[in-house]
């Protein structure tokens, strides 16, 4: 590297407690972003997939700093202590997370962990470095001083590492568009159509147009569904609780859409689904004037909530591609949630329950739903 270049480095670098705060601050950002982003399917939440990967590449500089400042406390063992080892699995992990997250970025598919692919790896990296990055900060805890925040030079270097950052996220475009790399065929939430090859698991998909990742949230993988006595309960805030069979559904339905599924696994696919309109079932229910909120079960115990006016213009399907919904698929029924992430379509559905409240225990059933 030419002096000019160390001189310039060395002008635009933060004082060293603030690169610390600032690594912490930035992966504080990327988790919280991260977790959010599971459920932002909608196109308006583009800015938060966007603000993810600017502070990510903006992380690049400031750990290019750190790297540069401790590096003689790593490579000279007579300056090793109890945290060094702490220190170096944290920047592999942090080194990894940016790496995965870039290369997923740029194309790469494949599936590196056995079902995990590099979106897969990257999220389960993240989680990793928060705790980490807490416990590294620990053992070396050093409180910025006023100094270190004082004078227009620092507020400008600070600018400087955005502006980096967003270069490094134009500079990505532009590689994807020179060397036809495929991350152009990303959608905003950085999901890939699952006919780009390594996306979809072998054997774990359909036939035509129902070809796609029978994939479930956690562990939710219940036995086939019996058509002749399951049963759809509506219930809750509502003025006639019905039920409805297998026969009922499939006998009304007659609501065609073509819907975008998107998983958090990094896929999407575009599908002809067929059904009942929820706000059908729901108008057939009576809801009372009091209902803000549908929560739509499943036979495994998982649910999730709907603001009452969106859920009324999503889809209970039975068909997919014209065909009968596969058991994977969630056989009798599945939701249909139009601009909702994929975990949220709810599969095997066997009760809509109309609240007043959103259900706050759905969080407890995701974590824990087919682990009977």
């Amino acid at each position: 590297m030419s002096a000019r270049a160390r001189e310039l480095l060395a002008a635009l670098e933060p004082p060293p407690r603030l690169v610390d705060w600032s690594i912490l601050a930035c992966v504080l950002f990327e988790a919280g972003s991260g977790v959010l982003s599971f459920g932002a399917g909608a196109p308006a939440n583009w800015p938060l997939f966007e603000l993810h990967a600017l502070v990510g590449l903006t992380l690049v500089f400031l750990l290019f700093y750190k790297f540069r400042r401790v590096r003689r406390r790593v490579t000279d063992s007579r300056l090793w202590d109890r945290a060094t080892g702490l220190s170096v699995l944290t920047a592999t992990v942090a080194v990894a997370a940016l790496f995965t997250g870039s290369w997923w970025v740029l194309g790469g598919n494949a599936r590196v962990l056995g079902y995990w692919n590099l979106l897969n790896l990257h999220v389960g990296l993240g989680l990793v470095l928060l705790p980490l990055v807490l416990a590294h900060l620990y053992t070396r805890f050093r409180t910025p001083t006023r100094a270190d925040f004082e004078g227009r030079r620092t507020a400008l270097k600070y600018g400087t590492l955005l502006v980096g950052g967003a270069l490094l996220l134009r500079v990505q475009e532009l590689v994807n568009a020179a060397l036809d790399t495929g991350g152009r065929v990303r959608r905003f939430t950085g999901s890939k159509p699952i006919e780009n090859d390594g996306l979809a698991p072998e054997g774990d998909v359909g036939d035509g147009n129902a070809s796609f990742p029978v994939t479930s949230w956690v562990a939710d993988d219940p036995d086939p569904v019996d058509e002749e006595t399951w049963r759809i309960r509506v219930g809750g805030d509502v003025d006639s609780p019905v039920q409805l069979a297998a026969a009922d559904l499939t006998a009304d339905a007659d609501t065609e859409r073509r819907v975008l599924l998107d998983c958090t696994s990094g896929w999407y696919a575009e599908r002809d689904w067929r059904g009942v309109r929820l706000g059908d079932v729901l108008d057939a229910a009576g809801p009372t004037a009091e209902a803000r909120w549908v929560t739509v079960h499943s036979v495994t115990g998982y649910r999730w909530s709907f603001p009452i006016e969106e859920a009324e213009e999503m889809l209970l399907a039975t068909h997919v591609g014209g065909d009968r919904l596969s058991h994977g698929h969630g056989f009798p029924a599945r939701l249909v949630a139009p601009d909702r992430r994929g975990f949220q379509w709810i599969k095997w559905v066997d009760g809509i329950e109309v609240r007043r409240r959103r259900d706050p225990a759905q969080w407890v059933a995701v974590l824990v739903s087919g682990f009977e």
